[in-house]
């Protein structure tokens, strides 16, 4: 596969997960807006942080309020990260990549970016976000169903992938730092029902509150919800479970081509010593600093993928 097709695959992958991800940023916003407005500001900019869009926010001179934090996340064109650029860069990678998906798919992506091209033409108002974002989150499924459906599991399909997982997995890391350490108010509230609040509210950010439950009940403990979304293996979105797809679809792309990758090193080194666990070694270390140390080298493996299979000729 020429590695601009492998590139359009990876990226087109990255900005559908990246959409979703969003949106459950923003639903996870909106509910403390609704719910404990005195913290509504903190709670915006720290959404913005998580999903690297502040530092352009915050050259607009708005205010952090709930209208105009979730306009400029939805639907604004100069921000780079906003549903609307991110769905249109999916978009424009899969037409790259079009004779390389089955009709399915390409009218899936297609569909979505019309879908959500109508429903963000104009500001939305509170009483609709709900159901836009379920849009939003039923555009990204239906897509998933389609290339899950239909694709061949040849090297497109594992470049893909990778890209999904590689986003996934950054958006989880990236939401418990940001949202437990910028948003706890200090370090006296650790296990005070203010902490429970932010705990609670991660989980909801990445679908996992029910899961959860299931696991652990009704106990609300930083630990156990640190240790789910980092070291539980059946967690979709949980640091292990991705890194150990990147390493499976990696190891694919291996097999396929017939020789070895340096970024196959780096995910089995991702995979079988930064998420080794215990979850309490880790929170002797410190959370931010082994998230930080996470986030760099999901980083670097991207960028190794792009360089092992020559995104850019």
């Amino acid at each position: 596969m020429l590695g601009k097709t492998a590139g359009s695959l990876f990226w087109m992958a990255r900005y559908l997960e990246r959409s979703e991800n969003n949106a459950r940023l923003i639903d996870a916003g909106f509910r403390i807006a609704l719910t404990r407005s005195s913290t509504a500001k903190a709670e915006w900019k720290s959404i913005l942080i998580t999903a690297g869009s502040n530092q352009a926010y915050a050259a607009t001179g708005q205010e952090y309020s709930s209208a105009k934090v979730v306009d400029f996340m939805l639907r604004d064109p100069h921000n780079p990260s906003s549903i609307i650029s991110v769905v249109k860069q999916a978009r424009d990678n899969a037409r790259t990549a079009r004779t390389y998906l089955t009709r399915e798919v390409w009218e899936a992506v297609n569909t979505s970016w019309m879908t959500l091209g109508s429903l963000l033409k104009r500001q939305v108002r509170d009483d609709d976000l709900p159901d836009v974002l379920s849009a939003i989150r039923q555009q990204s499924a239906q897509v998933r169903g389609a290339w899950t459906g239909t694709m061949l599991r040849n090297d497109g399909y594992n470049f893909a992938r990778l890209g999904t997982f590689l986003e996934r997995a950054d958006n989880t890391a990236r939401i418990l730092d940001v949202k437990y350490y910028l948003l706890l108010p200090s370090v006296a509230h650790i296990g005070s029902s203010i902490d429970n609040v932010q705990w609670e509210t991660i989980l909801r950010s990445v679908s996992a509150h029910r899961a959860y439950h299931w696991l652990y009940g009704a106990e609300i403990s930083a630990l156990k919800i640190a240790e789910f979304l980092i070291l539980y293996k059946q967690m979709p979105r949980s640091l292990a479970f991705c890194a150990q797809k990147m390493q499976d679809n990696i190891g694919w792309l291996q097999r396929g081509y017939g020789e070895e990758a340096e970024a196959g090193r780096m995910a089995d080194a991702l995979l079988h010593k930064k998420l080794a666990g215990p979850i309490q070694a880790i929170f002797d270390g410190g959370l931010h600093e082994y998230i930080t140390d996470f986030l760099r080298a999901n980083a670097a493996l991207a960028q190794q993928i792009e360089r092992d299979y020559r995104f850019v000729v």
